[in-house]
């Protein structure tokens, strides 16, 4: 059986630099992979939603988290729902309609632009995936909490991704999955 690690490897084609330490330059590379591989899915950059949030005349948008549930109890953005893989649509968007605005992210924009081209099908028409998602976000210092409040580290995922994290942003817990 091929483990999470190789697997991190080989989706990311090289981009983690041999998979073995991190750079800045690994999360552009990450991002230009998930925009390439989800052309049809809008992106958000985090300084957009960062705005978007303290704007108080703008209507906040619909936030997913699409990370599993052990990722989402280590932290995540402030208002942000659940919708781990699996979830449907209608779970996760209940009576919203199908113009309301959503941002989707999970660690670094894969399984949320999953979950956005989800969302397009379904008819929602203003879904953007979160680019860099929560890793970035993190390691900008911008605002993340947990069931108690105010938080300051992330789920790794797994060993490999979490080198996307700054290491004073990187939670010790177990993988993901």
């Amino acid at each position: 059986m091929v483990g999470r690690a190789a697997i991190a490897c080989a989706l990311t084609a090289g981009f983690l630099a041999g998979c073995g330490s991190s750079s800045p330059s690994d999360m552009d590379k990450t991002k230009r992979m998930v925009r390439e591989k989800f052309p049809g899915v809008s992106q958000m950059s985090t300084g957009d939603l960062a705005k978007w949030l303290a704007d108080p005349s703008r209507p906040a948008p619909v936030l997913l988290d699409a990370r599993t549930a052990k990722e989402f109890e280590v932290s995540r953005l402030a208002g942000a729902k659940n919708a781990p893989k699996g979830t449907t649509v209608e779970a996760a968007m209940g009576a919203a309609p199908k113009d309301a605005p959503v941002v989707v992210y999970c660690s670094v924009g894969y399984r949320s632009s999953q979950f956005a081209e989800k969302l397009q099908k379904a008819g929602y028409t203003k879904v953007w995936n979160l680019e860099g998602s929560i890793f970035q976000w993190a390691n900008e210092g911008r605002p993340i909490v947990d069931a108690r409040g105010p938080a300051s580290l992330v789920h790794p995922y797994d060993a490999e991704w979490g080198k996307l994290l700054k290491p004073e942003r990187r939670a010790q817990v177990p993988d993901a999955e």
